[in-house]
């Protein structure tokens, strides 16, 4: 799995959401995407998708991809 972390507080947001959401951070998330691209605001929509995608990888409890 690629992904792309943006800034330090992608990965606060992230568990932020998983300190108050638990195992539905991931559905907030996306559920806040979904409702800033029905806002047009594609650039929030974006920032959401790539923490949902963070909250699933933080969610594993194992490395993903080339430990170094």
């Amino acid at each position: 799995m690629h992904f792309y972390v943006a800034d330090r507080s992608s990965v606060e947001t992230a568990q932020d959401l998983i300190a108050t959401f638990g195992d539905d951070a991931g559905f907030e998330a996306a559920a806040r995407a979904d409702k800033s691209r029905e806002l047009g605001n594609h650039v929030h929509f974006c920032r959401w998708r790539q923490i949902e995608r963070l909250i699933v990888v933080m969610s594993v409890g194992r490395a993903v991809g080339t430990v170094h």
